[in-house]
Order: structure tokens, then C-alpha cells, then sequence
């Protein structure tokens, strides 16, 4: 059977967080938003559908957590999340994974998708830190 592996792009382009039952969980490395990334351990998922039963349900309840993360991050770094936006694109990186984004009005893409809006604003380190800080917190299970 084949073994996880997490796609090289997601490395390259965010930082891990946590791993919860199903999920690894990734700060994607924007920091103009409030984003996270979470990618089923599971190996060579593509779509919502190659995924159990069980864990369709488990991906939701992690999705949800990860929305209360999202706020916890964007409250510690002062980025009011007025609306999460929630998506399972893979058009770029085809392995499974659930983006959970927090928006508000004026932030740079506003109202349209961050997906392809302009290049994306590193963290740097310190708020990164911070910002990886405030989401293991919410979290916690």
C-alpha cells in the first residue's frame, strides 16, 4: 500500500502547524490573509469523493476547526476575518486539500478569490510564528 506524502508545492509555499486525525494542518504563507490549508493523510486522494464515509464526515469537523483557527489568527494579527471562504480547488496542486481563508472588506482581493488575485506577501518570521502560535491554540483538542 502506498504510503502519505505530502506534495512538494505545499512545503514550498507554507508552513506546518498541526496534524490532527485526519488532517495536516498548514499556514499557507500569505500574510495578508488569514489562511489555512489542510490535507488529508491519507495517500493519493484527488477528489472529496476518493475520500471514506468516515472520513468525509472527520474532514468536515476538522474544516470547522480549522474556521475557528482562521478568526484566532486573524484576531491575533489584527485582520478582523468578517467571512470565511472555503475551498477544495486542486486545479495547481492536484492532492486533495481544503483551503480555509479569512476575509473582510479592503483586504487585497476584496470581493473577489485570493486564487490568482496577485503574488503572495510572505510572513515574516516573527509574525509567522505568531500567527502558527494562535492556531495550534484553537486548535487544541
Amino acid at each position: 500500500m502506498a504510503e502519505f506524502a505530502l506534495d512538494p508545492a505545499f512545503v514550498a509555499t507554507s508552513h506546518a502547524v498541526i496534524q490532527l486525525p485526519l488532517c495536516e494542518i498548514r499556514l499557507q504563507d500569505d500574510a495578508r490573509y488569514p489562511w489555512l490549508v489542510l490535507i488529508p493523510r491519507r495517500p493519493g486522494l484527488r477528489e472529496l469523493e476518493d475520500l471514506s464515509p468516515a472520513d468525509r464526515v472527520q474532514l468536515l469537523e476538522e474544516t470547522l476547526h480549522a474556521g475557528s483557527a482562521v478568526r484566532a489568527i486573524g484576531s491575533t494579527l489584527g485582520l478582523a476575518v468578517d467571512k470565511l471562504n472555503i475551498g477544495a480547488l486542486g486545479n495547481v496542486t492536484a492532492q486533495l486539500h481544503v483551503h480555509v481563508v479569512g476575509r473582510r472588506p479592503g483586504d487585497p482581493a476584496w470581493p473577489g478569490p485570493v486564487w490568482g488575485h496577485s503574488p503572495a506577501e510572505a510572513y515574516p518570521a516573527e509574525v509567522r510564528d505568531t500567527a502558527i502560535t494562535a492556531a495550534r491554540a484553537a486548535l487544541a483538542v
